[in-house]
């Protein structure tokens, strides 16, 4: 034990909870980090005050926060990712000839890490440092999709957490669960016009090697293009796949 034995049980707990899928019960916990059933009990109630753990009553259950997410994402945001992810998505934009960006998940908002612009197409609201509702964004709804639906419905407890643009988009967890399980079955989510009218995105999730999604790979075209939307979405999913082998990850399972 190190000199901060809270500390050192705390990020143990931590750890534990970021390679289940789902939330667990505490004498799960309790025997996977061995720690007194007292202690693993008070410490999941400080981690829940501070929001890096979520207590799931009806389950009897609990799982990572929306602090967990953020501390996760501001990984992500620093320098390897961004420079592992730049290559490929300029690859991305020349593939395509559209604009293209990597978002990663804060709380229930998507930050834009980096953006590539298409020559001669006018610039996006997707500017780096830009921050949008993540149920409205393909970058997004790609990420979310490959949450586990418990923390999806802790990042979105009520309607007060479902934040308008245009009056297009999901306003319910229910009619959010029905935009990410259509984004599981075609392998990528999309969205058209719900954050932009007149513009249409494709996003595909680029997974950690626990199966985590830790940011979302986009482009983004005109809606009335004569763009081959399933020729991008392709493009998509393989500039993710081979993003999410570069950051040791796991490619996703074929839908």
């Amino acid at each position: 034990m190190s000199q901060v034995p809270a500390a050192t049980r705390t990020l143990r707990v931590l750890r534990f909870l970021a390679t289940q899928a789902d939330p667990v019960p505490l004498d799960r916990i309790v025997r996977a980090c061995d720690l007194p059933r007292s202690t693993a009990y008070h410490l999941l109630n400080t981690m829940i005050d501070e929001g890096f753990v979520v207590h799931l009553p009806d389950e009897h259950r609990y799982g990572l926060g929306v602090a967990a997410f953020e501390v996760g994402s501001g990984f992500t945001r620093q320098e390897p990712l961004s420079r592992l992810a730049r290559r490929p998505l300029a690859e991305l934009v020349d593939r395509t000839g559209h604009g293209a960006h990597l978002a990663v998940l804060h709380g229930r908002d998507v930050l834009y890490v980096i953006e590539e612009r298409a020559p001669g197409r006018p610039p996006l609201v997707t500017d780096v440092g830009v921050r949008l509702p993540a149920h409205l964004t393909a970058s997004g709804r790609a990420i979310l999709a490959a949450l586990p639906a418990s923390q999806v419905r802790a990042l979105y407890p009520d309607r007060d957490a479902f934040v308008d643009r245009h009056g297009k988009g999901p306003s319910s967890l229910s009619a959010l669960r029905t935009v990410l399980s259509a984004a599981r079955q075609r392998g990528h989510a999309t969205e058209d016009g719900e954050v932009t009218p007149g513009l249409q995105s494709v996003a595909a999730a680029v997974l950690d090697h626990n199966g985590h999604p830790v940011a979302g790979v986009a482009v983004t075209f005109p809606s009335d293009a004569d763009a081959d939307a399933d020729a991008i979405a392709t493009a998509v999913r393989q500039t993710a796949a081979r993003l999410t082998r570069r950051v040791s990850g796991r490619a996703a399972a074929a839908r």
